[in-house]
């Protein structure tokens, strides 16, 4: 047994499929491990140790959840076509079909070029979900490799171990999340925030320890009440008790704003029992022993979450005025609960009362995900999706004939329209909520009832992009005006692309434009020029990501690699000037270059001076720029500061950078960049680091024409949430 934490060897994992009470081959299993024990040879994880520990590591995780035979093997051999000279037509003739389509579904697309490491991670989703939609043992295996990778990625650099990080807070975690992977999916979490964020874990890590021993006294003299009063009555009883995940407890202080003391269900205590019957009997025996708290009970028996997840929750105080959680379910319910559809991904599944549901049924999210990204032009899509659509943080409305649909937190009533179907989105004209008209963007809640109310011939509006939460609802709408309004859509999206060329100082030859433009228009699967317009008008290419390799081509097709791009007017011709300071007169000096100062950035509207440099002609500073003197009468060369204003009429566009601070949290850095690209507002750069407190500052510099046009900008990027201030620098 190899003594390093958190790797398990060979022997391990036949202790464990001797102790497990599913019938496995290990024969069939003992040949994959020497099979990829002799592929893998001297490899070695970064930490040194040999890398056959990493798949039967992840053997065993799957072991310790039941998995089958081939699950198993398929976790021994998943590495072996990626790092190894093993093909997959050898597995498939050596350990049979279905091994060698759940080896393929986990290997990573490595030998495909893509432009970024964005492009490469939606391209390995899209292949895991379509491998997913075969056979759900794909993403079983894939979040057991994940999950050990996470495990052991102490030995990572800093930068990847954050990128792995993230890339498992906003993909795989949500996944385990919809399939029900509880179990997987906060342990997941909580290892992904240890780097994302380790100042606020370690504090809530802390806090939690220092209140060990006085809350696990709490929670057994919990544990004595329960039982005493329905010990006699019930049999076959298992309590226990636990903690909130530190992820949940993060999200519900340092994103909401709220002390630990004030979240309710930190403790929680869970009462496992054999029959239906049997929870309701619980549940009223518990509100006779403790004070309920109103309005924090909720049936998740009756109404399951779209995870299959299946419980009784309710909230109350104990004697000494400390609320807590009882969870009531039975031991089938707990199993689904922990391993979701890992328990059940070969049989039918009682749910709703009895009802069978199959297990097709039960991923058909699967399935309508790729439906959907399949039509998008962009790949990235898919991993919005998940990041948004499958928030771990959902509300649960019903349809008037009782039917429940999940949704993520903060969704509309359009967001509910395309989550029963496209159609009924397409037609929606407006909707009721508890039997009353609500305005088209209303967020739905938990216990809702809404109703949809269409109109044949009607479409979706430009402005619902704006307003849907789910990037599935988006998507969907952006399919609408790509089938019915192409004509429409050229020519929006044509305007929109000379527009933005322009004010980069770009003006393209009728003839080059569309055997320029064919890497990118291949880039985002069009056919042609005006497919790429199209596109372009209906949402599925936004311009602010596709700009900086229009300037590459244009600059490599008409200009010398030193000579700027300049803006250029409504009024210019196609010559374009040789300087980018119009708009500027300076006092005493006729057709002399101009450059705005980067020190400053002044923008039209600002009061100005200009400084004359030696061969480089004026330079144009904020009268309050910190390289002004207070007093030019005293600084050395008086005689270089010459008077300077803006013109009446400025035609060009300006850089301003920005700073803006706000309350981090998944998913802002898109808000912002919607926003901005909504405004058809070019970005020139933009990152962003972490601050203290939960808070995080995007830099972003920005293409303006003035100070209204910036504070304008500035006015519609306060409006989004989380938002703590915006500077311009």
């Amino acid at each position: 047994m190899n003594d390093v934490v958190h790797y398990q060897d060979f022997d391990e994992l036949l202790s464990l499929l001797d102790k497990s009470n599913v019938r496995y081959n290990k024969k069939k299993i003992k040949k994959a491990y020497e099979f990829a024990n002799l592929a893998h040879g001297d490899q070695r994880r970064v930490s040194g140790v040999p890398f056959i520990l990493h798949p039967t590591s992840v053997a065993c995780i799957l072991a310790e959840m039941g998995m089958d035979t081939d699950s198993i093997v398929a976790a021994l051999l998943h590495d072996t076509v990626e790092d190894t000279d093993v093909t997959l037509i050898q597995i498939g003739d050596m350990f049979g079909e279905d091994v060698m389509n759940l080896v393929d579904g986990l290997t990573k697309i490595s030998k495909i070029k893509f432009t970024d490491r964005e492009e490469r991670q939606a391209e390995n989703v899209r292949k895991m979900l379509i491998a997913m939609s075969n056979d759900i043992r794909v993403i079983i295996v894939k979040l057991a490799d994940r999950l050990h990778n996470m495990r052991t990625i102490e030995c990572v650099k800093d930068q990847k171990r954050r990128d792995k990080a993230l890339e498992c807070m906003e993909v795989y975690a949500p996944i385990a999340h919809r399939l029900g992977m509880k179990a997987i999916k906060d342990e997941l979490e909580d290892l992904s925030m240890r780097y994302l964020d380790p100042v606020a874990y370690h504090e809530i890590e802390t806090r939690l320890q220092l209140t060990e021993n006085e809350r696990n006294a709490f929670i057994e003299e919990i544990k004595r009440q329960i039982l005493d009063k329905i010990g006699f009555s019930i049999s076959h009883v298992t309590i226990e008790g636990r903690v909130k995940s530190v992820v949940s407890i993060y999200r519900k202080t340092y994103m909401q704003g709220r002390d630990v003391d004030q979240i309710f269900d930190v403790f929680a205590v869970r009462v496992i029992v054999n029959t239906i019957g049997d929870c309701y009997n619980v549940l009223g025996l518990v509100h006779d022993i403790f004070t309920p708290l109103p309005n924090r009970f909720k049936d998740y028996i009756s109404t399951p979450k779209a995870n299959m997840y299946q419980s009784l929750h309710t909230t109350v105080f104990g004697s000494n005025g400390i609320p807590f959680e009882v969870q009531i379910r039975t031991y089938e319910m707990h199993h689904t609960a922990e391993y979701g559809i890992a328990a059940h991904w070969k049989y039918k599944l009682k749910l709703r009362g009895g009802k069978q549901d199959n297990l097709a049924e039960n991923l058909a999210w699967i399935r309508k995900m790729i439906e959907v990204q399949n039509e998008s032009e962009d790949a990235e899509d898919i991993v919005k999706t998940i990041k948004y659509d499958l928030s771990t943080n959902e509300v649960y409305v019903f349809t008037p004939k009782g039917d429940i649909i999940n949704l993520p937190a903060g969704a509309t009533v359009i967001d509910m329209a395309y989550a029963i179907h496209s159609g009924v989105g397409n037609r929606m004209v407006g909707a009721k909520v508890n039997g009353r008209i609500v305005p088209i963007d209303y967020k739905v809640k938990s216990g809702d009832i809404v109703e949809i109310l269409t109109q044949k011939g009607n479409g979706p509006k430009r402005d619902w992009l704006k307003i849907v939460k789910t990037n599935s609802a988006r998507t969907k709408i952006r399919q609408w005006f790509k089938k019915e309004r192409r004509e429409e859509n050229i020519t929006e999206g044509k305007a929109m692309f000379d527009h933005e060329c322009k004010k980069a100082g770009m003006q393209f030859a009728d003839e080059d434009l569309e055997e320029c433009m064919q890497p990118i228009i291949q880039r985002h699967h069009c056919n042609s020029l005006d497919d790429f317009y199209a596109s372009i008008g209906y949402g599925g290419i936004q311009l602010w990501k596709i700009m900086p390799r229009v300037k590459e081509i244009y600059t490599k097709k008409y200009k010398k690699s030193d000579e700027p791009l300049q803006p250029i007017s409504e009024e210019r011709s196609s010559k374009r000037k040789k300087h980018v300071g119009s708009g500027v007169t300076v006092e005493g000096l006729d057709d002399c270059l101009i450059k705005f100062s980067r020190c400053c950035n002044p923008l039209p509207g600002d009061d100005i001076i200009g400084y004359i440099t030696r061969g480089f002609g004026v330079s144009i500073h904020k009268r309050s720029c910190t390289n002004v003197p207070d007093d030019i009468s005293l600084c050395e060369e008086p005689e270089r500061w010459v008077n300077a204003h803006w013109d009446d009429e400025i035609h060009e566009s300006f850089q301003s950078t920005l700073e803006i601070v706000c309350n981090d949290r998944t998913g802002f850095l898109a808000d912002v960049t919607r926003e901005l690209s909504n405004m058809r507002i070019f970005i020139h750069m933009i990152n962003s680091r972490e601050l203290k407190d939960n808070q995080a500052m995007i830099t972003i510099t920005i293409e303006i024409n003035n100070m209204d046009h910036l504070r304008s900008v500035m006015a519609h990027l306060a409006q989004i949430n989380g938002i703590v201030s915006i500077t311009r620098i």
